[in-house]
């Protein structure tokens, strides 16, 4: 029998009956009351605020894998996975102040829209296909993965079931009630998610005998968020020079990520919503690292990493709370692939489905169209999961770091030229697109399933192979648009951009300097 299920309660198992409930009457509430006649499942109708927006954001970032990930890279390696969390600062705002506002001038509802606008239709073509495969394998699959390990770790089932029936809660959610839904039920989810973690939190460190007492019964490397260029699992420089080409594809260009900005308001909202998330990952060290640390001062001697979050929650919250977990668990599943199954349905709906299929669709028939999307997808999820639970030698929070790794260099390099290099030609954005995402993609299945790493030490860190990947992409990129006879320079916008509030620059100023202080806090330590 399962040690974690054998410690469930039927207390447990009603809150978890109970916030299922709540879930479904705030999304139908926030899908179906004062329903606009034209609404579509996609951008909101433009009604997101900042805080919509940022827990949107958070939630769809969140996902299950920070439990659990986290806080196994907590219980291993210490706060060294902050990085991941506070470095996003400097590409949030890049969003904030360089993407969203020549997004939201243009007026598009996605990515390839934008840069179809930019460089015609044949590079909309090909970054739609690109994102939809993006979108599949980054975010609803390796989301789904993540959910069916920490299902599995409660109920001691095999992985395809868990993954069903994951898929199935959140395909239904997010086939009835869209975008709104999603947002407005990422608002409760993620207040209930940082009440928990912390709670848990609380309870370790008052078990451990507060702070200072942590700080003496873990190894004092464990307090470094710049690790040795020898270090074995993050070495400064492959965070430095890695982790920036994975970020701007994931905060700058992925649609599941800027969707929500593009449902603001305006730019303002928009931006304070960017700004949002940006603190709320400044929690990352109580919410999801520290659980870890602690499980270390408390279970030294756990045979895998894996295991500390639950460790932490079966070992310290009493009956009923257990429930709540799950919940948790349960939302942050949600969360992650609701917006990604949204974002999937909102690319090929309107970049496939409208631009190329049935232009004259009818709203109706673009949701129609919409929801089937979603429901391939889910069965694409299921199938890709399933394969993901086969490669060895990689935890789960460096898994999903790999595959954003591969699928990234591409979109960095063709949405960085895009704005910062007007002579830039349509012909090398396209070859990038194709013939580089395929180069990067071959040698991720080359890293992770053919020649995995774990047998083959020859192979670089992944994030500095995103590194190498990255520049190849650049310099080819850059000399085909030096060499072109017939280049096809992008569509530089003409109309002024909008401008950026003081309010914004002030409040990411104010993040910036707390982002600094927390890296001279969390360095020095000695090893």
């Amino acid at each position: 029998m399962n040690p974690i299920y054998e410690k469930l309660t039927r207390l447990d198992f009603a809150v978890v009956a109970v916030y299922l409930v709540i879930l479904l009457v705030i999304g139908y509430i926030a899908s179906f009351r004062q329903k606009k006649k034209d609404e579509t499942l996609f951008l909101a109708s433009h009604s997101l605020n900042w805080y919509n927006i940022g827990f949107n954001m958070w939630g769809t970032n969140v996902g299950p894998s920070s439990l659990l990930a986290f806080a196994s890279i907590g219980y291993a390696t210490g706060i060294v996975a902050g990085n991941f969390e506070w470095y996003a600062f400097v590409f949030l705002l890049l969003l904030a102040t360089v993407f969203a506002p020549r997004y939201i001038a243009s007026k598009v509802a996605t990515m390839p829209e934008y840069m179809g606008k930019r460089y015609g239709d044949s590079t909309r073509n090909i970054l739609a296909w690109y994102a939809l495969i993006k979108i599949l394998v980054s975010w609803l699959s390796l989301g789904l993965f993540s959910g069916g390990v920490l299902v599995r770790q409660i109920l001691g089932i095999p992985m395809w079931q868990s993954v069903i029936v994951l898929v199935l809660f959140a395909g239904v959610f997010t086939f009835a009630g869209g975008l709104k839904a999603i947002a407005k039920v990422n608002v409760f989810q993620m207040l209930l998610l940082i009440a928990v973690s912390l709670t848990l939190t609380c309870l370790g460190l008052q078990k451990v005998g507060g702070l200072s007492a942590l700080y003496h019964q873990v190894p004092s490397q464990f307090w470094n968020l710049v690790r040795p260029s020898n270090d074995k699992a993050y070495p400064w420089q492959a965070l430095l020079l890695g982790y920036p080409v994975a970020a701007v594809a994931f905060f700058c260009t992925d649609q599941a990520m800027v969707q929500s900005v593009l449902g603001a308001k305006n730019l303002e909202q928009g931006q304070l919503g960017v700004n949002f998330i940006g603190w709320l990952k400044v929690l990352a060290l109580p919410l999801f690292i520290l659980p870890g640390i602690l499980c270390y001062a408390l279970f030294p001697h756990l045979e895998k990493s894996d295991l500390a979050y639950m460790t932490m929650v079966t070992s310290l919250f009493p009956s009923g709370m257990n429930g709540l977990v799950i919940c948790v668990l349960i939302a942050v599943l949600v969360g992650t692939i609701g917006s990604s199954l949204n974002a999937l349905s909102t690319v090929f709906t309107t970049d496939v489905y409208v631009k190329k299929i049935n232009p004259s669709a009818t709203t109706q028939q673009q949701i129609k169209v919409g929801r089937i999307t979603i429901a391939v997808g889910c069965l694409f999820a299921v199938l890709m999961a399933i394969a993901i639970d086969n490669i060895r030698g990689q935890n789960l929070f460096n898994i999903f770091q790999a595959v954003l790794g591969f699928l990234a260099p591409s979109l960095s390099v063709v949405f960085l030229l895009s704005v910062f290099w007007k002579r830039t030609t349509q012909k090398a954005v396209n070859a990038v697109l194709s013939f580089g995402s395929a180069f990067s993609l071959g040698v991720g299945i080359l890293y992770l399933w053919i020649l995995p790493a774990d047998k083959y030490p020859q192979w670089p860190h992944f994030l500095l192979l995103s590194f190498y990947i990255f520049l190849l992409l650049l310099a080819a990129a850059v000399l085909i648009s030096l060499t072109d006879t017939r280049p096809q320079h992008s569509n530089v916008e003409t109309a002024a951009l909008p401008v950026t509030s003081k309010k914004v620059k002030w409040l990411f100023a104010l993040l910036g300097v707390v982002i600094v202080l927390l890296y001279i806090i969390f360095n020095g330590h000695k090893a």
